[in-house]
């Protein structure tokens, strides 16, 4: 069944994107960072978080700021593999607009072998917002060790499932490819004053 989405405010409105229907503000049970939008999916364990954070600025290219800001959200001594790296285009934004999309892995070994998928968006705003947007979807995957007592929800993928070399993602990945590709389509900046600035224009290049 195709996953439905529906228009989504974030930061009280400055920000506009279509999300998965079934995915709940965090904010509502629990306090989250002012410069954080948190969603969670109801029925599994997939989260889709925006960050807005300071632009990246000493690195020569895109893909290592976004790598960079990936050291940031993992945690050591988690094991962290970068399995592709790309460009990306944002609908809503001038082709300019640099941005760029990855996938990785993170895996911990305490107490229990679980690996976490990891789906990274940035999107990069120069003078005078100098602030980057950072995009990540979380979609955790069963460990060995409990997959025989786990759900089998689409959210919730089992290592069988899941073999990058080979280009099998899973089902659960899969599904939030298709999210990353929604965000890309329908993310646009309403109110620029939520980045301390005024651009005129700059979230028309798309239309």
């Amino acid at each position: 069944m195709a996953t439905k989405f529906k228009h989504t405010e974030l930061f009280g409105g400055a920000i506009v994107v279509d999300l998965p229907e079934g995915y709940a503000d965090v904010s509502n049970i629990r306090q989250v960072p002012d410069n954080q939008e948190v969603y969670l999916c109801t029925t599994g364990f997939t989260s889709i978080i925006f960050d807005i954070t300071e632009h990246v600025s000493h690195l020569p290219t895109d893909e290592e700021a976004l790598k960079y800001q990936l050291s940031d959200i993992v945690e050591a001594p988690d094991q962290v593999k970068v399995w592709s790296s790309n460009s990306a285009r944002f609908s809503k934004f001038p082709p300019s607009t640099p941005a760029c999309t990855l996938l990785a892995t993170s895996t911990t070994t305490s107490p229990t072998p679980t690996t976490t998928t990891l789906i990274l968006l940035l999107l990069r705003l120069g003078p005078p917002h100098n602030a980057d947007i950072v995009i990540t979807i979380n979609i955790p995957t069963t460990s060995s060790s409990s997959s025989s007592t786990s759900s089998s929800s689409s959210q919730h993928a089992t290592p069988e499932e899941i073999n990058f070399p080979e280009g099998k993602l899973g089902n659960a990945v899969e599904e939030g490819i298709t999210f990353r590709d929604e965000i890309l389509r329908t993310l646009e900046v309403r109110d620029w004053g939520l980045f301390g600035g005024v651009g005129e224009g700059e979230g028309d290049g798309g239309r």
